[in-house]
């Protein structure tokens, strides 16, 4: 008989909370980090957010980008990125947007056609106006905050309104660090990575709900338990779980990371991302949030007064 694959003991005792002050605080540091980032480096937006056109091609042989980047440079259609992506033979061209309309993005498609080679192979070509991206942006931003606000109202009602904060300080902490993290790396920012942290928001949530529900089962039977040794009692009974999921999803991440071709690299980058900061948030920043805003624990329990509540025997 095959014994179940565990990669963390069941009976682990270690003490979050001792540790959690200092993480706290240096989470707090690269939230501040990331914000300065986003707001001096900006992000590198993609053409979904600043408008212009996407070609992709194939070429007959293996590509060569330092011609191609001669023949469309000269065109003067201003910024334009080329990158291979895939096989040796695939080049994705981006071209900033024109002034002057539809009608201006369709010439400098035409100029790029007649600057490429002959036998080229047109896989995919997309047009997105200015206000076209401008929409784009504003109905992503507005997606993740209402994504937050609706994670605050169902974990107030849940739980109890410390929960709800402490689970919206962990959602706004991943997403802040995945800001950064683009700002000072220079990775596209298109609406795949809106539709990223999203996801990763979802992520992070269920994983912050699995330990404040055993949190809340730990309240009912220890009474007289310290807060803090409910909390890493909860955490220790969890983590199990939380790494189990966390290695698992890497593991289906990194391979659409390594495989998945390049137009979804920066998606499944993300998301490698988010895994790793919101299985750190659940532990390091909902957790001690439950500490600093005094976590009732007759309201936890669902009992009108505290003192009123029976331990589960």
């Amino acid at each position: 008989m095959f014994k179940p694959l565990r990669f963390i003991p069941d009976d682990t005792k270690i003490a979050f909370m001792r540790f959690a002050r200092y993480g706290f605080y240096v989470s707090m540091v690269l939230c501040v980090v990331s914000i300065g980032l986003f707001f001096t480096l900006g992000l590198n937006y993609g053409i979904d957010f600043k408008g212009g056109t996407l070609i992709e091609i194939k070429t007959q042989g293996p590509a060569n980008l330092s011609d191609l980047r001669q023949r469309i440079g000269g065109l003067g259609l201003g910024d334009t990125a080329l990158q291979e992506f895939g096989q040796a033979n695939d080049v994705l061209i981006r071209v900033q947007s024109q002034p002057g309309g539809p009608s201006a993005q369709q010439t400098a498609i035409e100029k790029v056609k007649a600057a490429l080679p002959k036998g080229v192979d047109y896989r995919r070509i997309e047009v997105v106006g200015p206000k076209v991206s401008g929409e784009l942006a504003r109905d992503g931003t507005i997606a993740v905050v209402v994504a937050i606000i609706g994670v605050l109202i169902y974990i107030w009602f849940r739980f109890e309104w410390q929960f709800a904060f402490g689970a919206v300080a962990s959602l706004i902490h991943d997403v802040t660090l995945t800001i950064g993290l683009f700002s000072i790396l220079r990775i596209t920012f298109d609406l795949s990575i809106i539709a990223a942290i999203l996801t990763i928001v979802g992520y992070s949530l269920n994983d912050t709900v699995v330990v404040f529900d055993r949190f809340r089962e730990n309240l009912r039977r220890y009474k007289q338990m310290p807060l803090e040794k409910i909390i890493d009692l909860s955490l220790n009974q969890t983590l199990p779980r939380t790494i189990m999921t966390s290695l698992s999803t890497l593991v289906a991440l990194l391979a659409l990371y390594i495989f998945g071709g390049e137009v979804i690299r920066g998606f499944t980058f993300a998301m490698i991302w988010g895994v790793i900061v919101g299985t750190y948030s659940s532990i390091f920043i909902a957790a001690p949030v439950l500490i600093f805003l005094g976590a009732r624990i007759g309201a936890a329990t669902g009992d009108t007064k505290p003192e009123a509540a029976k331990a589960r025997p």
